[in-house]
């Protein structure tokens, strides 16, 4: 059990330290090709911040367990619009100011998230429902895009291009080593101590999956630069319950326990009906609205606790 433990730790801080190095060099990639704050934050990072899910998603499907992934997904997913933005909030200091076109360019963003728990209902992902997910990510992704290169005053460049493209991949190839251990080492301690592997995969690896957008995020709430973080958050959230669960059905169609939809994945809608009514409040999330944020998140860290016991 412990060595299950230490390498499950060691795993994990692989994922967390390679995912914050690709965030970093990808954020210097992307600067130099001058895209706008928005854009660099809801699509370019967002991608990157979604690779560890991913990577530990794809690694659970091949071990067999597609549930564990699928939990680990919904399970950041809720971390990411609840605690990350409280815990930005907190360490600001400050309320978190929310740009307008932010708030109209995603107005259908929570009922985006509504179709992973239409398609999944029956407990079940088929290929043709993973195309589904897939395209209307990407849609959604073209569209923010689009609108998100609006001219606005660019990030810093760095002209740097090779360098940070190859750092980025050597990030990458630590996150994929760090995944496929953390998978292994988190099912077999959860054998070991009587606990479901599902419970691990939402609220210790998803939350640990977490980190690299909390850094990031609050490094641009710091620096001011608000859009780049909510952009960061949001963009992550629908890339991993769409694209990335699209993905894992279209490779291999699997099943998994239907109270992943019916509780985790109700909570992840509900978390983003409520973060979207804060952010239409004043045009910013306060701190009693981050509390209110945090506390949810710890109703569903008992719930989940009550149900996979």
């Amino acid at each position: 059990m412990l060595n299950d433990l230490f390498i499950f730790i060691v795993a994990l801080f692989l994922v967390v330290k390679g995912a914050t190095l690709a965030t970093k060099y990808a954020a210097k990639l992307a600067e130099s090709f001058h895209l706008s704050k928005y854009a660099v934050g809801f699509i370019i990072i967002a991608v990157i911040s979604i690779l560890p899910e991913t990577f530990i998603a794809i690694n659970a499907a091949l071990e067999g367990i597609p549930s564990f992934g699928l939990g680990t997904l919904f399970g950041s997913n809720i971390a990411d619009l609840t605690l990350l933005f409280a815990m930005i909030v907190f360490f600001a200091g400050r309320g978190l100011t929310v740009e307008s076109k932010i708030i109209s360019n995603h107005a259908v963003y929570p009922f985006i998230l509504l179709l992973p728990l239409i398609l999944g209902f029956n407990g079940h992902f088929s290929r043709l429902e993973g195309i589904a997910l897939i395209v209307s990510g990407g849609v959604f992704y073209y569209l923010a895009l689009r609108k998100g290169i609006d001219g606005s005053i660019p990030l810093n460049g760095d002209d740097h291009k090779i360098k940070n493209f190859f750092l980025l991949l050597f990030s990458m190839a630590v996150m994929l080593a760090g995944s496929h251990f953390t998978v292994t080492s988190a099912t077999s301690l959860a054998h070991a101590i009587g606990v479901s592997p599902v419970l691990i995969g939402m609220l210790i690896v998803g939350l640990g999956t977490t980190v690299p957008e909390f850094f990031f995020s609050l490094k641009s709430v710091k620096k001011h630069d608000d859009s780049l973080a909510v952009g960061d958050i949001l963009g992550t959230v629908l890339a991993d319950a769409t694209i990335v669960v699209g993905i894992l059905a279209l490779v291999s169609p699997f099943s998994f326990p239907t109270k992943i939809v019916y509780v985790t994945g109700v909570f992840m809608v509900l978390a983003s009906f409520m973060l979207f009514a804060f952010m239409k409040s004043g045009r910013r999330i306060s701190k009693k609205e981050a509390i209110a944020l945090f506390a949810f998140w710890a109703t569903f860290v008992l719930v989940e606790f009550a149900i996979n016991r």
